[in-house]
């Protein structure tokens, strides 16, 4: 028998000596053993309550055996897991709280409730989600006892009429933490998660290097589908995943230049070798005796030149000007 048999005594799986059990499971396994369903362990770990490693065989990430091994082990488990991930919209929400579902949406549009997700329903209509047990909170907040009753104060009257509503800069508040604790071994994938929200033409204004702009599209964290691509729904959720606020642009731009700097320097963005030519007559060698690598400048120049005296005889046809050609594609 094989020697990796799994035993069964009083509903507790043992192994034998010298069974060594997987370090990491996949996320759906992991999902069954802690008694969530896969979106709910999805949020378990955006909300950084389920420890995970990266998956190095095939990308995303697994959650360790110990992981597991402790949070099944832990007091309430697992009514006190899933409480802690289950999430209402606004009907429901406004019912835990005992207000309206018209206040309730006030106390979101003013930003003093949080979502956790969204979602674009088949009308196009954006469906915000909280955390329950955040509301339950908020709703038993003395403090908070002014806004749940009574008229709303006149300030925050007149910003809900001007068309206040920090929902999406709340929750892109919110995603922007979870993607950085993701990302906390590897600076370019901290750069990366604040380039994501940032429209294109930002990052390019601060990131005027073209090769660490393919260095951030490359860790550019992969966004939750909304609808096919280019689909209505997709474009609303873009829009609510861009910055749109000018003070919330400038404030990412400042993270996005500063984690690019600390990226630069703990591991530049690699570049391809340009290809050393033969020293020509008349040139200054390097030392070494190589020639000098050509830059962009130097193949510009030289395409000048090329145009100006024509092609010279001993030249195989478009030898130079097939590698100029390469080398200023490589650049541009």
């Amino acid at each position: 028998m094989s020697g990796n048999t799994v035993t069964h005594r009083t509903g507790v799986a043992a192994e034998r000596p010298g069974t060594t059990r997987d370090a990491s499971v996949a996320p759906n396994r992991a999902a069954r053993e802690l008694g969530l369903r896969r979106s709910e362990l999805d949020l378990a770990v955006h909300l950084g309550r389920v420890r995970t490693v990266p998956d190095r065989a095939g990308g995303g990430w697994r959650v360790p055996r110990d992981e597991i091994d402790r949070i099944r082990a832990a007091n309430g488990f697992p009514e006190g897991l899933r409480s802690g991930v289950r999430t209402v919209g606004t009907t429901e929400g406004a019912a835990l709280m005992h207000v309206t579902k018209a206040r309730f949406t006030r106390l979101a549009r003013l930003g003093l409730l949080v979502p956790v997700k969204f979602y674009v329903n088949r009308y196009r209509a954006v469906v915000w989600l909280y955390l329950a047990e955040e509301l339950r909170r908020f709703a038993a907040d003395e403090r908070n006892a002014a806004l749940l009753t009574g008229r709303t104060a006149e300030v925050l009257r007149s910003q809900l009429g001007e068309g206040l509503d920090l929902r999406p800069r709340n929750w892109r508040g919110r995603h922007l933490g979870f993607l950085l604790r993701q990302a906390a071994d590897d600076p370019w994938d901290r750069a990366a998660a604040v380039a994501s929200l940032l429209d294109a033409a930002e990052v390019s204004e601060v990131v005027t290097d073209p090769y660490e702009r393919s260095r951030l599209r490359r860790f550019r964290p992969v966004p939750a589908a909304h609808g096919s691509p280019d689909s209505p729904a997709a474009q609303l959720a873009e829009e609510i995943v861009t910055a749109a606020d000018q003070d919330e642009i400038d404030w990412l731009r400042s993270d996005l230049a500063g984690a690019v700097e600390a990226a630069r320097r703990q591991c530049p963005a690699p570049r391809p070798a340009l290809h050393a030519v033969p020293v020509q007559s008349g040139s200054e060698p390097v030392p070494g005796g190589t020639a000098e690598p050509l830059r962009p400048e130097t193949v510009a120049g030289a395409r000048r030149g090329t145009e100006l005296q024509g092609p010279r005889p001993a030249e195989r046809p478009g030898r130079l000007s097939g590698l100029f050609g390469r080398l200023w594609r490589r650049d541009s």
